[in-house]
């Protein structure tokens, strides 16, 4: 692909990182309730003292498209989070991620995720990733959401990294 501002994916080691995250099951028209819920992510780990150490994401745990997806909606911290009612904590694991920037609107993020998957079955890559009765599991396949819709309410500017775990 060739179009002007076009960065390819690339292959990065990442360190574990811990996070805090709301989860739910939701279908692919029904994501953004997921997603409209990292705002009370960052509230809730405000009002426990917690400051985000990193852009919130949201995390496909199993993906059956034309069933339903288990995300989380969380936001990298410091360290564990007490559990607060649907408030949990973990780690994102260490490995090595294809990433993606995307920059635009959240509705070119499946064409941008096609593109990512495409890149990596073309260079033979496999990911962390099984099937199951449920959908295929992914040991850590993201969306990082680098802009602030407050501070830049315009969609085309925003930039969401896709990060998707490699197999070892």
């Amino acid at each position: 692909m060739t179009t002007t501002g076009y960065i390819p994916p690339r292959i990065v080691d990442r360190a574990a990182r811990p996070y805090a995250a709301v989860r739910a099951l939701v279908t692919m028209e029904s994501v953004d309730t997921i997603a409209h819920r990292i705002p009370e992510v960052i509230g809730r780990l405000s009002a426990l003292g917690v400051e985000p150490a990193g852009p919130p994401f949201l995390k496909y745990n199993v993906i059956d498209m034309a069933r339903q997806l288990e995300v989380e909606a969380g936001v990298p911290v410091a360290g564990a989070v007490v559990h607060d009612g649907d408030l949990f904590s973990g780690v994102l694991p260490a490995g090595r991620f294809v990433t993606y920037t995307h920059l635009g609107s959240p509705a070119g993020l499946v064409g941008a995720t096609a593109l990512l998957l495409d890149w990596a079955l073309a260079a033979g890559l496999r990911w962390d990733m099984r099937p199951t009765a449920e959908g295929d599991r992914w040991g850590c396949r993201m969306e990082s959401y680098r802009t602030d819709p407050r501070s830049q309410p315009d969609t085309a500017k925003w930039e969401t990294d896709l990060e998707f775990r490699l197999a070892d």
